[in-house]
């Protein structure tokens, strides 16, 4: 069964539209959404980058304190494990 002309326009024209939409969709993406996820993928990184020094230093620290007090470091480890002992059970 052939289509009516009427008919075979309204599909070319609807298929021209859908083709623009593509388009317009694949500009977007390229224009708005890529730069915005390359600026959120750089600024992670940034945050990652600063948490990675900061808990570097938190230990660095811990580990000092663990060389000039072993004795107490030895008591608090024991004490933390008792506590966590008694939650689990």
């Amino acid at each position: 069964m052939a289509l009516g002309s009427d008919t075979r326009g309204k599909l070319d024209d609807a298929q021209a539209q859908i083709e623009r939409l593509r388009e317009q969709v694949e500009a977007l993406m390229k224009d708005r959404v890529t730069p915005a996820v390359a600026d959120f993928a750089g600024r992670a990184e940034t945050a990652v980058h600063n948490a990675t020094g900061a808990v570097r230093g938190q230990a660095e620290a811990v580990s000092g304190r663990v060389r000039q007090q072993p004795l107490i470091a030895i008591l608090i480890a024991a004490g933390l494990g008792w506590i966590i002992g008694r939650v689990m059970r």
